[in-house]
């Protein structure tokens, strides 16, 4: 039987790497798209957190003790 697309045999193999191309490009642009309209998630919208707001957080949530958070609120000011 006669091939009407021109493609011989090589459109066997084309074809489904051409369909796994395609899909995988609607794939990403759905997730671009929905981080897009979700506002990219993350902490506040990109916000960045000084380090003395970091520190904070750390002595708030029991990560360090109040001599450690101290010293490094002291260095992070620029005292001695």
């Amino acid at each position: 039987m006669h091939d009407w697309t021109g493609w011989g045999w090589g459109g066997m193999w084309l074809g489904p790497l051409f369909m796994i191309g395609l899909l995988a490009l609607l794939i990403a642009g759905l997730v671009g798209l929905v981080r897009w309209i979700g506002g990219g998630g993350g902490d506040g919208g990109g916000r960045v957190r000084s380090a003395r707001e970091i520190l904070d957080e750390r002595y708030a949530r029991g990560e360090i003790d109040r001599e450690e958070y101290l010293r490094r609120r002291d260095d992070i000011a620029g005292r001695s």
